[in-house]
């Protein structure tokens, strides 16, 4: 098969020709734990590009008593003509008050329509009940979606704190500290809710057998609950987090990585549709000059890993050339789904007349190893490294232009465009 661009004909004969990815979770030159993420928008958005995602939508942060406004122009400002590909903006409120109240409606004008909370972190991003409860009645009203980091964070923080007193220091301790009750009573109560408000919810990063079960029942219920997980969930373990020395803290992030037996549970998950979506969590500190800060205390080693550009690779050589999804649900969890759940479809999410012809040409059969020495992010290492991987864009396109071809950027910084997503419909 060929394809006609503007100037250029593409040979795509023994490939496939799928939407462009969207990866509905990224955190780009955020601050967290007396540091920042190490990818920056032009940094993030370029890896992105590499690894076949042509949209990302990214967290901006309303610092507590701040107005929703100054923490959205701050992002804005960060973005701004940085952009490899087109980015949007999810809200963190972690105020919720009668102004910022108000101000969600403003924002959803802006194409700014979805908002995250946060049940963890107690005294940085933690919003009590009652703020939750205020801000999905409020979504409801006005078609946003509440997005909820769902894990019971103060008894966390005790457990935490308990384990420290102890002398339990090691990266392990991040998830022993951090069980995945937790996250399914967050799981739980989060759905509880939103049914009270009328509200659809949707649980990111869900990682935990027992919290997919909770999605799983209200789904079964007909609620509007929809979930993401992330690749870290599917192919590392806390075996990882338990490597010798200092190693685990590639591997730290919230929630931790789980049993290794959950795999299969949350294969099956996105098998069965109870989950809807694969994200990344991108959010990369590097070894040395951030996660060694921990190096003492897992408390203190800054949450996060890599993964903008391999989510595309993992999924389809761990998922569909292993047998676990088809290549169908492949499009659909990395691409169609979050375009429809985050306001994006029909422009985003699908090869048709009247889309941005942000499109892949996909070499079902490329092998290539994973390496940070090879990978475009920022950060100084990958959490696969020396895997190998079948499956690689060999043409990337945003807006009907190519901007990788065979592995070489061939865009310009800014070409990525700001996009207003529309209100939930779903």
């Amino acid at each position: 098969m060929f394809f006609e661009v503007p100037d250029k004909t593409i040979d795509a004969v023994g490939q496939y020709v799928i939407p462009g990815g969207i990866d509905a979770h990224t955190h780009l030159d955020m601050p967290f734990g007396g540091t920042s993420s190490v990818d920056v928008f032009e940094s993030g958005t370029l890896a992105a590009a590499h690894g076949g995602t042509t949209c990302i939508v990214d967290f901006a942060i309303q610092a507590k008593g701040d107005p929703l406004r100054k923490g959205l122009d701050t992002w804005h400002a960060k973005a701004e003509g940085k952009g490899a590909v087109d980015y949007a903006f999810h809200m963190i409120m972690t105020d919720v008050n009668d102004s910022t109240i108000e101000e969600m409606g403003q924002l959803v004008s802006e194409g700014i329509t979805s908002f995250k909370m946060f049940m963890a972190y107690p005294g940085v991003l933690f919003v009590d009940d009652g703020q939750i409860f205020r801000g999905m009645q409020r979504a409801a009203d006005i078609g946003a979606l509440i997005c909820m980091h769902a894990e019971n964070g103060i008894p966390i923080d005790i457990l935490v704190q308990q384990a420290l007193a102890k002398g339990h220091t090691a990266p392990i301790y991040h998830a022993l500290t951090r069980p995945q009750i937790a996250e399914a009573e967050g799981t739980h109560r989060a759905i509880c809710l939103a049914e009270m408000a009328g509200a659809p919810v949707y649980i990111v990063h869900l990682s935990a057998e027992r919290a997919l079960k909770q999605v799983t029942e209200a789904r079964d219920r007909g609620l509007p609950a929809y979930a993401e997980t992330c690749p870290q969930y599917l192919f590392l373990s806390e075996d990882d987090l338990a490597r010798p020395g200092f190693e685990g803290a590639k591997f730290v992030c919230t929630p931790p990585l789980r049993p290794k037996s959950m795999q299969e549970d949350l294969w099956r998950g996105l098998r069965t549709h109870d989950l809807q979506v694969v994200s990344t969590d991108h959010c990369p500190f590097c070894m040395k000059g951030q996660k060694d800060l921990g190096t003492g205390s897992f408390a203190k080693i800054p949450n996060g890993m890599p993964g903008v550009e391999t989510r595309m690779y993992m999924l389809w050589d761990g998922g569909v050339r292993a047998g676990r999804i088809s290549m169908n649900r492949f499009v659909e969890i990395t691409s169609t789904a979050p375009a429809k759940i985050f306001g994006l479809y029909p422009k985003k999410g699908t090869v048709a007349v009247g889309a941005d012809a942000d499109l892949l040409v996909w070499d079902p059969e490329k092998k290539h190893v994973l390496s940070d020495k090879t990978l475009h992010m920022r950060v100084d290492y990958t959490p696969y490294e020396g895997r190998e991987v079948v499956g690689y864009p060999t043409h990337v396109l945003s807006h009907g232009k190519v901007v990788v071809e065979n592995g070489k950027y061939t865009g310009k910084t800014g070409d990525g465009r700001f996009v207003k997503r529309s209100t939930f419909s779903l």
